[in-house]
């Protein structure tokens, strides 16, 4: 862009996502930093509010590509019960839970300490998740949270437009899976 403007967090998105194609050498940790940055922007939240998980080439797990620290301490078996992700992929469809600690969920992710200047570990409150297809096949989730100690010291609820949102860069996203 010309003249000082910055590009939309979008626009920026859908660049990454474009050099990432062009590169031929699919999400590396580096260009996934940088499009998870921008999609925390987009939907102002912290970095590691921003999930993208991918399905394994046997089609029997979720792996996480972010946040980074995840991807270390395991993955999510497809036979998962109540897991949001799971769902996301089974069917295919996006998702958004304003009041997820009322909803049956593993909780086991939320306790890993992403940050380590705190000790306590704040829950996931609300929730956007979309799947990540790849010629109408899942081959991944990407979810949007807002963690906190209550509903209301999180900030707003997600709308339809967030989940639309989502869902355009969902679209963009999941073209960066090889198969």
């Amino acid at each position: 862009m010309t003249n000082g403007a910055t590009a939309s967090p979008t626009s920026e998105i859908a660049r990454l996502i474009n050099d990432v194609l062009k590169g031929g050498k699919g999400l590396t940790e580096e260009s996934t930093g940088k499009i998870v940055q921008e999609i925390a922007k987009l939907f102002s939240v912290k970095q590691d509010e921003v999930a993208i998980l991918h399905l394994s080439t046997d089609g029997r797990v979720l792996g996480f590509l972010h946040p980074f620290k995840l991807k270390l301490m395991g993955s999510i078996p497809l036979s998962t019960t109540n897991s949001l992700a799971v769902r996301t992929v089974r069917e295919k469809r996006p998702e958004m839970i304003n009041n997820f600690p009322a909803q049956k969920h593993p909780t086991i992710f939320e306790a890993v300490g992403l940050d380590p200047k705190k000790k306590e570990r704040d829950p996931i409150q609300k929730i956007i998740s979309a799947p990540l297809l790849l010629d109408s096949k899942p081959v991944g989730v990407i979810q949007i949270s807002r963690k906190g100690k209550s509903l209301q010291t999180v900030g707003a609820d997600f709308t339809i437009r967030d989940l639309t949102s989502l869902m355009t860069t969902a679209g963009m996203l999941g073209k960066c899976f090889k198969k």
